[in-house]
């Protein structure tokens, strides 16, 4: 199998969605307990754990990105190697 994307690419989607999963499950987390510094003041919102449920969907996506471009990378891994089954 042949990979889509770059080898640059794909470790920098690989870096950047580790980060967003991190940093968007931490927000999530505290939009979800009603944490006062998120909920309780003025133009904030009043249901955190509706705006924690959207947070947690784009998590899911940045898994996504984060599973395939780890494939990506894996692949421009083996590619290196000379493929898949290397005869060395």
């Amino acid at each position: 199998m042949k990979p889509v994307v770059s080898a640059l690419n794909a470790w920098s989607c690989v870096v950047i969605s580790l980060f967003a999963i991190v940093i968007l499950s931490i927000l999530g987390s505290l939009f979800g307990s009603n944490n006062h510094a998120y909920t309780g003041s003025e133009g904030e919102p009043e249901d955190g754990p509706a705006v924690a449920a959207s947070i947690y969907i784009a998590v899911l996506v940045y898994a996504g990105f984060f599973v395939f471009c780890g494939f990506q990378a894996y692949l421009h891994i083996l590619d290196r190697r000379g493929g898949a089954i290397s005869l060395r």
